[in-house]
C-alpha cells in the first residue's frame, strides 16, 4: 500500500501515454517502473483484507531520489474488494520518507470521500546496507478515516523490522516482525501488539534464457488476530 495529489498521478499517466521514458535534462532521466503481482491471498500487516486471490498492479515514476507511484489490488474471486493507493516518497542513502493515500473502500464506493474512506499515512524507513541488510520502519496514520470510537483521529502506528538472508539456490529468506498500536481499522475493536510475524522465501525461476519469473511464499502468524496465513505470489 502510499499527502498525495491525485492530479500528479493523472499527469504522470498522461506522460506515460506519450512515450515514456523521457529526458528532463541532458543526463537526468525519469525512470519508469511497472509490473503486477498475483497472490492467492491478500494479507497486509498481518490482517486478511478479505479479497481472496488478487491481481496487484503497480506503476512508478522516479527522478533521482523522488518517486511517485500508484498501487492497486483487485480481487479475482470477489465482486467488491478494490484498493487504489498513491505514494510519494524520497530516498537518500538508506533513508526513505513516504506519504501514502490508502483507499480500499471497495468497487461500489465513491473515491472522493476523503474524510470517510481515505487513510493518509506518513512513514520513515532505514536500510542499513548490504553488509547488514536490516530494514527498520515506522508508519503513522495522521489524517482521513483512521478514527477511534469517539470519532477523533486515532494515529494508528505500525512498527516493522525485517532482515534479508541470502541462501543457497539463489533464495532470499526474509524474517519480519510487525507491531501495531491502538488501531481500529480491521475489526472495530482496539488492536495493539504483535500483528505479524512472518518468514518470506523469494527466488527467481528461469523460464527461458531471456525470461524469468520472480516468485515468493510467505508464512504469516498474527498473534493479535489469532490467525495464520500461507501466501504465494508471482510477479511480472
Amino acid at each position: 500500500m502510499k499527502t498525495k495529489n491525485v492530479k500528479l498521478g493523472v499527469i504522470a499517466l498522461a506522460l506515460l501515454s506519450v512515450g515514456m521514458p523521457f529526458t528532463v535534462k541532458a543526463q537526468d532521466k525519469v525512470e519508469v517502473s511497472l509490473g503486477a503481482d498475483v497472490v492467492n491471498k491478500y494479507v497486509w500487516r498481518g490482517f486478511d483484507q478479505g479479497s481472496g486471490s488478487s491481481i496487484q498492479p503497480s506503476l512508478g515514476l522516479t527522478y533521482k531520489g523522488l518517486s511517485l507511484s500508484a498501487w492497486g489490488s483487485t480481487s479475482t474471486t470477489e465482486l467488491n474488494p478494490k484498493e487504489f493507493d498513491i505514494a510519494l516518497s524520497y530516498s537518500i542513502g538508506g533513508l526513505s520518507l513516504t506519504m501514502t493515500d490508502y483507499w480500499w473502500a471497495g468497487e461500489s464506493a465513491k473515491y472522493g470521500y476523503y474524510k470517510d474512506s481515505h487513510y493518509f499515512e506518513g512513514a520513515v524507513s532505514y536500510f542499513f546496507g548490504e553488509k547488514a541488510p536490516l530494514t527498520l520502519s515506522v508508519a503513522t496514520m495522521f489524517a482521513g478515516a483512521d478514527k477511534n470510537l469517539d470519532g477523533d483521529q486515532n494515529y494508528s502506528t505500525y512498527f516493522n523490522a525485517s532482515y534479508d538472508i541470502t541462501c543457497a539456490g539463489e533464495v532470499t529468506l526474509t524474517p519480519s516482525i510487525g507491531v501495531s498500536t491502538k488501531s481500529y481499522m480491521y475489526t472495530g475493536d482496539k488492536i495493539s501488539g504483535l500483528t505479524d510475524i512472518s518468514l518470506k522465501a523469494a527466488k527467481t525461476i528461469k523460464v527461458t534464457d531471456s525470461f524469468s519469473v520472480p516468485v515468493f511464499v510467505q508464512a504469516i502468524v498474527s498473534p493479535a488476530a489469532d490467525k495464520t496465513y500461507l501466501v504465494f505470489g508471482i510477479s511480472f
